[in-house]
C-alpha cells in the first residue's frame, strides 16, 4: 500500500495508529519499522518522524539504538489518568451545551446514529472511530482551547485501553446506553446532567479497563 507524499509523516501515524490502538502490533512489542516501511513504500525517515509523534501519544517508546516498542498499559497508569478524565469530560460537556450550536448538535447526532448501526452491525473499529469523534465533538463544542489540549492528550494515552474494554459485550451494551444518556442530554442543553453522565461515563470505562487489565494478566500467569 503506498502512501500519497503530502504531509507524509502524518500520514503515517493515521496508519500505525490503528495497528497499535487494535492491537495489530502487540503490547510489549518492537515496531517492525523495517517491514513497515516496505509495507507503505516508504523511507525510515518519515517512518521515524511518524514513531516520534506515536511516542508523544504515549503509544511507543522510543529507544536509542533499539527502535520503537509499543508501550504496555499499566493498572497504576489507568487509575492516574481516568479520573482526570472524568473531571475533563464532565467539564466539556458542562460549557458545551451552553455554547454548542443547533448545526453541531445535529452532526453529533449523525455520528451518534451511526455509531449504534456500527454497534449493531459489531463492527468495533468502525464504532470506536465513530465514538471517539463523538467526544471529540462535544470538547470543540465546549470553545476551550486549554480544556481540549489537555483532555486530547490525555485520551490519546487511553486509546488503546478503551478500544480493547470495549471487546467485552456486556461493557460495550453498557456503553452504547451511556451514550443514548449522553445523546439525550446533549440535544437538552443540560449541562449539569450532561457532566454527571460524561463522568461516570469515565468512571466506567476505567473500571472496564482495569478488568480487561486483570484478565489479560490472569492470562498470562495460567
Amino acid at each position: 500500500m503506498v502512501i500519497e507524499r503530502r504531509s507524509l509523516h502524518l500520514e503515517l501515524v493515521e496508519r500505525l495508529r490503528p495497528l497499535i490502538i487494535e492491537s495489530e502490533i502487540a503490547p510489549g512489542k518492537k515496531v517492525p519499522e523495517k517491514a513497515l516501511c516496505e509495507q507503505f513504500s516508504v523511507s525510515r525517515t518519515p517512518m521515524r518522524e511518524a514513531l516520534k509523534v506515536l511516542a508523544a501519544e504515549g503509544l511507543v517508546r522510543l529507544e536509542p539504538n533499539r527502535g520503537a516498542w509499543v508501550t504496555l498499559i499499566t493498572i497504576e497508569e489507568v487509575e492516574e489518568v481516568f479520573p482526570v478524565l472524568a473531571v475533563l469530560e464532565g467539564l466539556s460537556g458542562e460549557l458545551a451545551c451552553a455554547k454548542i450550536t443547533d448545526e453541531e448538535i445535529a452532526g453529533i447526532r449523525s455520528l451518534h446514529d451511526a455509531m449504534i448501526k456500527s454497534y449493531r452491525d459489531r463492527d468495533l473499529a468502525t464504532y470506536f472511530k465513530l465514538n471517539q469523534d463523538i467526544h471529540l465533538g462535544i470538547l470543540t463544542a465546549a470553545r476551550n482551547e486549554t480544556l481540549a489540549n489537555s483532555s486530547m492528550a490525555l485520551s490519546a494515552r487511553m486509546q488503546r485501553a478503551r478500544y480493547a474494554a470495549n471487546m467485552s459485550d456486556e461493557r460495550w451494551s453498557e456503553a452504547v446506553d451511556e451514550h443514548n444518556e449522553i445523546m439525550r442530554a446533549l440535544e437538552a442543553r443540560d449541562g449539569k446532567m450532561l457532566a454527571s453522565i460524561l463522568s461516570v461515563h469515565m468512571k466506567n470505562k476505567q473500571n472496564s479497563v482495569l478488568r480487561w487489565l486483570k484478565n489479560a494478566a490472569d492470562h498470562e500467569a495460567d
